[in-house]
This record gives structure tokens, C-alpha cells and sequence, in this order.
């Protein structure tokens, strides 16, 4: 079996994405936790995953802290709430195991630098225009690079402005 990897330059495109599936999540459980509440547990709990309520069981007052960020994301860039609810999309379609992948790559994003993330645009907007093949070879090719290589291979190669999202 062949393990896909989702491109560091991915993680940023699929972080709103993440938000968005969050918002349509909480959009959907509103009815169901009104019918049902549960009172908080108390401040003096441990929070440990297996101690956290359901989404269904937060107040509403938990949820609102929760899909907070996504709101105030949502109400400052309305040039990109098309992307959000497209990501949300996506992010739904996506097995367990892809999303697990994703999640991965948006770590490993997060963990590089400046340069190292350019280098990943350049790479990533060079390969998506080549057959499967040629990509596996450019990405060996890549690997096998020192430094130095690297920063003269994007030097040759530079990401357009539309890779740098």
C-alpha cells in the first residue's frame, strides 16, 4: 500500500478548512444539545479526553468558546468564506486516515522556517504539473539535496506569488 503525503504548503490551506468542518459541526449538534443539556464539569476537573463531554453534552456557552476564533475569522475575511465552507467540504470527504495525514502535514508545516517553507512552495508548485513518475523522481532528487542545493534549486526555480498562501 502506498502512504500519500499531504504537502507542507497544504497544512495552511486546509487549517481553515479544519475551522470551517468545526463551525458546520456545531451548526448541526445546536439542535440536539438544546434538547439535552449537561451542566459544565466543575473548573476543579481534571480535563483529560476521556473526562471531556461529547460535543452534543458542552453548554452552549463552551461551544461559543470553541467556534469563537472561527467566527471572528469568518466576520474579518469575507473575501474567504467561499474557501472555508469549500474546505469544509473537503475536509468531510476525507477518509479518517486522510485527515489523520493531514493533521500531520499541517504540523510539519507549522515546525519550519521561513526558508524551509518557501523551498516546499517552490517544490510543491513544480510538482503538481508533472506526472506522477517525473514527481517521484523530482521528490528523490530533492531529498538526496544539501542545503545549499536546495536554496540554489529554488533559486531557480521560485514559487509564484499565487504558491505563497
Amino acid at each position: 500500500m502506498r502512504v500519500h503525503r499531504i504537502h507542507p504548503s497544504m497544512r495552511t490551506a486546509l487549517r481553515p478548512l479544519l475551522t470551517a468542518a468545526l463551525l458546520a459541526a456545531a451548526s448541526l449538534a445546536l439542535p440536539a444539545a438544546a434538547a439535552s443539556p449537561v451542566a459544565a464539569a466543575p473548573a476543579s476537573t481534571p480535563t483529560t479526553p476521556t473526562t471531556l463531554p461529547a460535543w452534543e453534552q458542552l453548554t452552549p456557552a463552551q461551544r461559543d468558546q470553541l467556534i469563537a476564533p472561527l467566527r471572528e475569522r469568518w466576520n474579518a475575511q469575507p473575501e474567504q468564506r467561499a474557501r472555508m465552507l469549500n474546505h469544509a467540504q473537503r475536509w468531510r470527504e476525507l477518509s479518517p486516515d486522510q485527515r489523520k495525514r493531514a493533521r500531520h502535514g499541517m504540523k510539519r508545516w507549522e515546525s519550519m522556517n521561513p526558508e524551509q517553507r518557501e523551498q516546499m512552495r517552490a517544490l510543491f508548485q513544480r510538482m503538481r504539473q508533472m506526472p506522477p513518475a517525473e514527481r517521484d523522481a523530482l521528490r528523490k532528487e530533492f531529498r538526496a539535496m544539501t542545503p545549499e542545493q536546495r536554496r540554489e534549486w529554488v533559486r531557480r526555480h521560485p514559487p509564484t506569488a499565487d504558491a505563497a498562501r
